[in-house]
Order: C-alpha cells, then structure tokens, then sequence
C-alpha cells in the first residue's frame, strides 16, 4: 500500500470500523464479530499507523480503551487507568513475550503468573477501612459508571472485609460473570418469553451489570472472580502474594493462579487449561500472564492502551465450515418469525449441529447469505451454535440472496414489523396454526399448568383433530374424546384428564404466566398476580395502575391491557374460571404469612403427603424464606420427603444442613 492517499483512506475507514464495533460491543451489547477478526482490524491499523506517523490521531481506537458508557448511570473517574492487555491467539508470541521480558529486565530472576481469563465485564471496586464504598465499570479506561448498588447484590463480593492485614484503602479488579447454570436458567426463561436469547454469558453479565434495578440484577445471578489488586501498603511485593491476601479477607481468586518460572511451564500451563476449562463453572476465553514481582512491573512500565509486564492468550473458538441446505422460516407463539440456517450435520465441541438460528432479517442481509453458501459455524460460548460468516470464495456463481420471507410460512398473513426491533410477526394471532398450539403447549408445561402427557406433537394433534383451538378447550377434553385419536389407549387419557383436573390447583401467579400475555414472563407473572391478587382486579387496571407496579414499565403494562382487552381473550379467561382454574391468590400469599423463614434458604426434594411441591414452595416464600435449586454451604435447610435423591442426601449430610421432613416445616410456619 504505497500510495499515500490510498494509506490515508485505509486508516480513516478502519478506524471507523473499530469505533464502530467498540460500539456494539461496549455500549449495545451486541458484538457484529468476534474477537479475533476485531483484534486482526485493530493490528493492522496499528501497523499502519506506525509506518505512517504522518496520520497520528489522539483520538484513534488504537489510543484509547472501547468505551461501555452508560447515560443511566453516574460516572466516576478511575484512580488508576484501566488499561487493556495485549492480546494474541498464539503460543509462540506469549513465549516471545517472556523472552522480551527476561530481555527488558536484564537477565533479573523473575516469574510469570498465569490465570484464567474470565470472559465477563471488568469492574473495579474501591475499599476503605475494610468496606467497600465504590464500584465503578471498566468505561473508556479513564472513567467508568458508578455500578456499587447493583454490585452490592452479587453476593460472592464481600461489602465488608474479613481477615486482616488490609490496606486503609485500595483498589481491586476483577470480572463479573454469569455461572452456566445462571445463564442456562435465563435463556430458558426468555425462550420461554420469546425474548432474543444472550447470545453468551459475556453479554448476559454486561446487561445484567447495567440494569436500572438493583433487584432484577440480584435475581440474575451474577458472580465475580478478582485478579489485581492496587493501592498504597499492599501486603506484598509480588502479585500472588496479594491476591492470596485478597481471597483471605473475602474475595474470590480463581484456584487456576499459578507460578510458572519458564517458557516450558508457561506452555504447559496453556496446554493444561485449553481442555480443562470446559470444566469451569463459568465461561472463559483465554488465559493472561503477568509478571509476579511488583517492582519489575513497574520497572517494564506501559505502552499507551497496554502494559508491557502482562499478556492475554485467547483460546481458539472451535469453528466449522458446513454447506447451508436450506433456511427455515419457524413461527413462535408469540407470532415472531425467526430464520433458522439448517445445515450439513457437522461435530462441534463434542456434539453435532444441524441447525443454527440467524434470529432476524437484518443478520440475513449482514452476512449477505446466499442459496447453497458454505457457513462458517461456531458455538456461542461453546453452548449455542452460531452463524458467523460466509466463505465467498465456495459460492455458487448466479446463486440467488437468502431472502426474508414477506408472508407467514404457516398462514399466508403479511407479516408485520416489530416496532423498534428487527423482528417479523405474525398478526393472525387466532388463527395461525404454530401460534395456537405453541401457547397450548405453554399453557400444559410444568412450570406453568404442569398437564402431563401433552406436549408439542400432541398439542398439535389436538389441534388438528379440533378438539383444542385454543388453551380453554383443554378442561372440555373428556377421556372419550382422547381415545378416539389414534394412538391414544386409555392409560394415556386417564393420565392426561387427571392431569387436567390437578392443574387446577395450580397457583394464581402460575396461571398469569401460563396465559402468554406478551413480555409477562415467570417473575413478572408473579409480581402482578401478588399486586392485584385477582383477575378480576388485573382485567380492571388500567396501564397507568399497572405501571405503579414494582417493575412494570409501560412496554409491560400496555402488552397486559392489550392482551385483556381483547374479547377472545377475555372469552378464554372466563371459561378457565367456570372450568375451575385458579383466579385469585392463594390465602396465605395473601394474608397469612410471615417472617418466620427470613433469610433462610431451602432445598426442596422427594415426594410429599401433605403438600405438593408447588405449594411448600408458596409457603416458603409467603413467609420470608427462598427457594434454592441446589444444595450447598449456604443452604439452611433440605425440606425431604419420599425418595429422597442419595446424591442429594450425601451432599446435605457432608455440608451439616439440617433434613427436615414436612411435620417439621409445618411447624416452623405455624
């Protein structure tokens, strides 16, 4: 590139480019590539732009830190700049970067540490006289959003320090992430919601960290892993030491922190974790080296966006190039047309993929898809599938564009635009056939009715037999009816009309969300039901009585009375009620509860005589304890009943949690 406009151009688009994605991943959330191809854009700006000095701009990307600066949040500024590390996808230039550094310090002894690099959003947090005062995020390097009320819910983070031997005040850095578990759960709740999924824990960790609401951020599940700690008085002089002190007075540091004194236990050390982090109980996307002794750090000093005594390695992501067969276009409850990439089969991270989804109309035009492309595949965060380019060069010549369909796939109705969201729906909510028998099999699954012996296939059997045309016609099924469909013996229909029948048990927060009122989820489902504490009450508000509601933002509201206003809807609700399906909230979420369990946690396991396990969990929470799905050192009690799981049982009696059977529970609640 010689020509000294044609340079000039070169750089002036790349850093619009890298600002432009800096952006996206920073601010919106929602990275257009991934991290290898921004860091190959970004290195050859910086080249470059050190061939050309002549084009030097403070303000280049290459200058500066990406920015997740938020107007819904304070700013502050950091006490010391939080600079980004070098990154390279190569062992061989992390070795070259401890060759450089035995050459920088002049043949000194010195050792490497080695840890996980936590794929999460960074903060640091500010402590004095052992209390934490202020959280602040990475933002551009040199400020960040103040952040300490929402960090205060994540409870692996010590507000008040134990131990001793801390520092007045200093400050530590750190990730916070999102668990799997706690991502899994999420994505299972929006899928359910019918909500865009988080396309990887980093994402889902970023938004949750900058929610307006402290107590959505707690429910969310965040967690935090510390890595650097700084201030006046540290307790040592190397950075393990400090980070040891650190975990004693309170703050989690991965177990992975090792001393490595050469290049040969350095590559080891890469070796070791590229399988074993798979392990992990949080996502992680590489591995960072530091030099261990604080004077040598400081000795090797910073570049002007890095530090010279430390390295990123970023794992490979495991990709697959595969033959597009077709794109579907499937149809969701909730009417939201969503285009899925069915491929050529092909193993990835241990498991076939045939399918992968391209969410919307604006990632088919931006990848630019064509009829019989080869697709480059990867898992998002290793769990989700994900499209992520095209090989252009294996295209077929007049191949024709992937285009979005303007129809529905299953009705034929116009689709429509959601407005302010790339997305297509269906409006033939009545009469789109995936649209009916998806909210049928809303409506039956277990945590919403819990009907056993209907799912998809025979939601849509019923559908087609027009026995159910929609949620109401379920409590008019008789066993005749059901026997009368092919395969359907009598077992089968006593199963399902008993099912019916104890369904209408289920509590009045379970039928709101069973209902699939747009954007009412699982929580939100629960805050309304308790606020209004009857249908009755909930069809007469209004949007702006709605809104008064803890969490309930007009987009929420005005889907509720949307939702109620309309007479099949209402139709279907009223022959609920006749059929005798819980209107109203249970007695004791009303009224009779209490404090008797606060801040206790319980595990609920086996099978019960006296209560199902639905209603000892009401009962927990209607008097001030919480329900937790597993068992651990910070779990009071195990409320047992028959059939107890072993592992279960091994595990409460090694960690000393008190067993309780259900005389007992009901006891305490008395």
């Amino acid at each position: 590139m010689t020509d000294s406009n044609e340079v000039g151009r070169r750089i002036a688009d790349l850093r619009q480019e890298l600002e432009r994605h800096n952006y996206n991943y920073y601010v919106k959330n929602a990275p257009e590539i991934g991290d290898r191809e921004f860091d190959t854009l970004m290195k050859e700006l910086e080249a470059l732009e050190a061939a050309h000095p002549e084009y030097d701009d403070p303000y280049s990307p290459t200058r500066r830190v990406g920015s997740d600066i938020s107007k819904g949040f304070v700013q502050a500024p950091h006490i010391h700049p939080m600079l980004s590390l070098g990154n390279t996808y190569s062992v061989a230039e992390v070795d070259d970067f401890v060759r450089r550094t035995r050459e920088s310090l002049m043949g000194q002894d010195f050792a490497i540490v080695g840890e996980m690099k936590f794929d999460g959003t960074s903060i640091s947090l500010i402590y004095e006289d052992g209390r934490l005062v202020r959280a602040v995020t990475r933002g551009d390097g040199e400020k960040g959003d103040v952040v300490t009320e929402n960090v205060k819910t994540i409870k692996s983070i010590p507000l008040v320090l134990s131990g001793s031997g801390w520092p007045r005040q200093f400050e530590i850095r750190g990730e916070i992430v999102l668990p799997w578990k706690e991502f899994d759960r999420l994505n299972a709740e929006r899928e359910f919601n019918e909500e865009p999924l988080f396309a990887n824990p980093r994402n889902a960790a970023s938004g949750t960290l900058k929610l307006l609401n402290p107590a959505e951020v707690a429910r969310r599940g965040l967690d935090a892993y510390f890595y650097y700690l700084l201030g006046e008085d540290l307790p040592a002089d190397n950075h393990l030491d400090n980070m040891r002190a650190a975990a004693s007075w309170g703050f989690k540091v991965s177990d992975a922190m090792t001393l490595l004194n050469n290049i040969e236990e350095v590559d080891a050390y890469i070796s070791h974790w590229d399988a074993a982090r798979k392990n992990l109980p949080v996502a992680t996307d590489g591995l960072v080296f530091k030099v261990n002794s604080l004077v040598q750090q400081l000795n090797l000093g910073y570049t002007a966006k890095s530090p010279r005594w430390a390295i990123a390695y970023k794992f490979q992501a495991e990709r697959a190039l595969t033959p597009l067969k077709f794109v579907s276009f499937e149809v969701g409850r909730m009417g939201i047309v969503t285009p899925v990439a069915n491929l050529e089969p092909v193993l990835l991270s241990g498991t076939i993929v045939k399918r992968a989804s391209l969410h919307n109309e604006d990632i088919i035009r931006s990848l630019d898809i064509h009829q019989g492309d080869s697709l480059y595949v990867e898992k998002g965060g290793e769990i989700i599938p994900k499209i992520t380019g095209v090989d252009t060069s294996a295209r077929i010549a007049g191949s024709a564009p992937v285009e979005f369909v303007k129809s529905c796939p299953a009705c034929g109705t116009p689709l429509v635009r959601v407005e302010g969201e790339a997305s297509w729906m269906c409006p033939n909510k009545y009469g789109c056939t995936p649209q009916i028998t998806g909210r049928v099999e809303h409506f039956v699954s277990r945590r919403m009715m819990n009907i056993d012996g209907i799912g998809e296939e025979t939601s849509e059997v019923l559908f087609a037999s027009g026995l159910v045309a929609n949620i109401a016609d379920l409590y008019s099924l008789t066993k005749e009816k059901i026997m009368a469909l092919d395969r359907f013996g009598e077992r089968s229909a006593d199963r399902i009309i008993s099912s019916i029948e104890e369904s209408k048990k289920v509590p009045f927060e379970r039928v709101v969300f069973a209902l699939s009122i747009p954007f009412v989820g699982e929580t939100v489902a629960k805050k309304v039901a308790r606020a209004c504490k009857s249908m009755d009450a909930l069809m007469a508000m209004n949007a702006e009585q709605l809104t008064a509601i803890d969490d309930i933002g007009p987009r929420i509201a005005a889907s509720i009375v949307d939702y109620l206003s309309a007479p099949a809807n209402r139709e279907i609700i009223a022959r609920l009620a006749a059929a005798g399906v819980r209107m109203e909230i249970d007695a004791p979420a009303q009224g009779q509860g209490s404090d008797r369990l606060a801040g206790r946690s319980f595990v609920i396991s086996g099978v019960f005589t006296h209560h199902s396990r639905d209603e000892y969990k009401a009962m927990i929470e209607a008097n001030g304890g919480k329900n937790v799905g597993s068992i651990s050192s910070k779990t009071d009690y195990v409320l047992a009943g028959a059939n107890m799981g072993p592992a279960k049982l091994e595990k409460a009696s090694k960690l000393g949690i008190p067993i309780i059977d259900e005389t007992t529970f009901l006891a305490m609640i008395s």
